[in-house]
């Protein structure tokens, strides 16, 4: 298997999220994340919540860009060219909302990306399952050969856990370098 389907088999499959050591979770169980290229050119993310009788859910208000998603549940994708130091931030909340920022370095000279198309966002809550769905051009991750997937839960009694493929020590920052766990083949075959 050559490396580009080898880095596109691993990005198929499901990733558990761990939570950030210094802010665990009180009844939240898992968090894991299905990367899926779909054919016609968009790329597909679905957040998996063991635990939803605990998720505080942002209540739909419709789709649209707006700021400080991350300070509530809110699920999150950072890719990363490594031959640069820029990356891109993407913010999906199970209210509708969304964000979408470009970094020329890391947490340095945030920019709004305009998007041909706003993510589709979609979620359900089972007894015990959340499941969050964003849906983006796949255009928006070309290039990209790693990745961060990531999610701020809160539960219900104001617990936040801080959740990412892997984390650097001392405070929870998604956009450390230790995050970026998930390799990606650079160009991936639709």
């Amino acid at each position: 298997m050559t490396q580009a389907n080898t880095s596109s088999y691993r990005a198929r499959m499901a990733h558990e999220l761990v939570p950030h050591p210094d802010h665990p979770p009180r009844g939240v169980k898992r968090v894991s994340v299905r990367w899926y290229p779909m054919r016609d050119g968009r790329l597909m993310l679905r957040w998996h919540v063991l635990g939803a009788e605990v998720l505080s859910v942002p209540a739909w208000s419709g789709r649209s860009r707006s700021e400080g998603l991350w300070e509530t549940t809110c699920f999150e994708l950072f890719v990363r060219d490594c031959a640069s130091a820029s990356y891109a931030e993407f913010n999906f909340s199970p209210s509708g909302r969304w964000a979408a920022y470009y970094f020329p370095s890391y947490r340095d000279g945030c920019i709004d990306i305009d998007l041909d198309h706003e993510p589709e966002i979609t979620s359900a809550t089972g007894d015990t399952i959340f499941v969050l769905t964003a849906i983006i051009d796949m255009s928006l991750v070309e290039g990209a050969v790693n990745a961060a997937l990531c999610a701020v839960i809160e539960e219900t009694d104001g617990t936040k856990s801080y959740w990412a493929l892997a984390h650097a020590s001392g405070k929870p920052d998604f956009h450390d370098a230790a995050c970026f766990a998930l390799p990606l083949a650079a160009r991936e075959a639709l």
